[in-house]
Order: C-alpha cells, then sequence, then structure tokens
C-alpha cells in the first residue's frame, strides 16, 4: 500500500510539472501570436486584382520567393499552404491567402481583398457578383443516411 501512494505522488508531481510548463509555454506562444497579428495589421493595404488561379501547394512548390521559404519553421515545410496567383496592377504574384479566405475566392474575377505583405487577410468586395460561401460539408454519418421522401398520412 506504501509503494502504490509513493507511485501516485510522484505521477500527481511529474504532471503538475507538465501543466505549468505547458501553462508558460501556451502563454508565449499567445504572446507571439499577439504580435504578429498587430504586425500584420500595421501592414495592411486594400488592393484590387485579378485572381488567374488558386492551389494548395507545398512550400517548396509554391513558387514563393527564395527567402519566404527559407524563413519557413522546417515543420511547416511539407505542410500545404494556399497559394494565389493574381494580377496586381501589371505584375502577376504569388501570394498565401488565409484559409477562410482561399475558400470563397472566385477565380478568374477581379477582387477587392486586404493585403498584408504577401497574405491575403479578406476579402472586401467582387467585382460583378457577390461572394459564394462554399457548400457545407456534410458529417461521416449522413453520407449513409438514406434521404427518405416525406409522405403524408
Amino acid at each position: 500500500m506504501n509503494t502504490f501512494l509513493t507511485v501516485m505522488t510522484v505521477i500527481l508531481v511529474i504532471l503538475i510539472i507538465l501543466l505549468a510548463v505547458l501553462y508558460f509555454f501556451g502563454r508565449k506562444l499567445e504572446r507571439r501570436q499577439r504580435e504578429s497579428q498587430a504586425m500584420l495589421k500595421a501592414a495592411e493595404q486594400v488592393v484590387s486584382m485579378l485572381i488567374i488561379d488558386k492551389k494548395k501547394l507545398k512550400m517548396k512548390d509554391s513558387g514563393l520567393p527564395k527567402m519566404v521559404i527559407d524563413q519557413t519553421p522546417k515543420y511547416m515545410f511539407w505542410a500545404k499552404v494556399p497559394v494565389v496567383k493574381a494580377k496586381v496592377g501589371p505584375k502577376i504574384m504569388t501570394l498565401i491567402a488565409d484559409e477562410r479566405v482561399f475558400q470563397v475566392l472566385p477565380v478568374k474575377a477581379e477582387v477587392k481583398v486586404v493585403v498584408s505583405g504577401i497574405y491575403i487577410t479578406q476579402i472586401k468586395s467582387v467585382r460583378g457578383g457577390k461572394l459564394e460561401t462554399p457548400p457545407k460539408k456534410k458529417g461521416f454519418l449522413s453520407r449513409f443516411r438514406k434521404d427518405k421522401p416525406q409522405t403524408k398520412k
């Protein structure tokens, strides 16, 4: 019985230390995220552009400048990022889009977007129409359910 209490105490102490480390690490990441969001807000510009193409590509295949690829963390190197090719004025540029923006961004349309560096943060307007929201995905189990026609009795 005495060894059981000793083992449980050691496990409890390890869990408390682990939770404390995670708490402080989370606070540090949260502060870093707030600082980066402030930097993005400071560099925002509204730009009109013609969207040529949009794809999800790996960072090395994205066609982004070498400096951007070199600055990305190693864990992001194999992740797929939403890449948008757009004509901004006379130049064709490769930009990275926010995930929510990427889903509703129309291809072959002129849009006004908020850009911060090479990052598209939001859509202001679409010329000649309105934004189409993507269809909502069905749940896993709803694929297997059969739609029964409603009959009145």
